[in-house]
């Protein structure tokens, strides 16, 4: 089930975090993985986890999703490399909380940089690809953010809404080519960033009272949510925003 074999992925952001997680959960599932990230951002413990999960081919590949051209090169490379571009997970993103009052027209613009545009002309760049051989899978990672409020973080909560709406967008336009497109909602993840914010007792005690089921989600929960939407399992599923949060929506 949610089997991968011969299928070719794509993750942006993949260096740590919930892009290791999602990389090796398609590792896992016999895709052959194509970890990406910003140039110097170094790749090698995703690669290695990768390899360990059984993916079959491992391509490492540097891509920034703020550059036009560094996204097209990018995309060229598997394309040559690897033949065929099944899977796309769109998880690069970032997120610098501030007071409504302190964000300046630059820290906005650099939000919808990453977490917007990037993600969509991404998606652009591989649909060719997509199209030709009528099947793709192209994954957001969205955020419970973009459900629910979260203080002080007004323009993630803003680029993690417009993912919402620009899934259902492109599910619309790319239905008849066979490529779906959704989204992975997360609430907060155990990655090493969460660690160290919890080190706040108050923090850690916030979070995990917002959480009915009492926990962080791990990266490779989140990872498998990815798989199941990349899978022939979910070939009926598009334009569907799926949320992996413990509960902390449905208060």
């Amino acid at each position: 089930m949610f089997e991968l074999t011969g299928k070719v992925a794509i993750v942006t952001g993949a260096a740590g975090g919930l892009g290791q997680g999602i990389a090796v959960a398609f590792a896992k599932q016999g895709a052959c993985v194509v970890p990406t990230d910003r140039a110097g951002v170094p790749m090698d413990e995703t690669a290695e986890k990768c390899e360990k999960a059984g993916a079959p081919k491992v391509l490492p590949v540097a891509m920034d999703v703020t550059d036009q051209e560094s996204i097209r090169s990018a995309v060229e490379t598997v394309r040559t490399q690897c033949g065929r571009i099944d899977i796309l997970a769109n998880n690069a993103g970032m997120n610098r909380p501030m007071p409504a009052e302190e964000v300046t027209p630059e820290i906005w613009d650099a939000h919808f940089a990453v977490n917007i545009k990037g993600g969509f002309f991404t998606a652009q760049a591989v649909a060719p690809v997509m199209k030709a051989q009528h099947f793709g899978r192209v994954i957001f990672t969205g955020s419970q953010a973009g459900i629910v409020a979260r203080e002080n973080q007004q323009p993630y909560c803003a680029t993690k809404g417009g993912i919402q709406s620009l899934v259902r967008a492109l599910a619309y336009d790319w239905a008849k080519d066979g490529i779906t497109v959704n989204a992975v909602a997360p609430t907060f993840a155990m990655t090493e960033l969460a660690r160290k914010r919890l080190e706040d007792p108050d923090y850690a005690k916030m979070v995990l009272g917002m959480i009915p089921v009492g926990r962080l989600v791990d990266p490779g929960e989140i990872g498998s949510a990815f798989a199941y939407l990349a899978s022939d399992e979910a070939a009926m599923v598009t334009g569907q925003t799926l949320v992996i949060d413990g509960g902390w929506t449905i208060w």
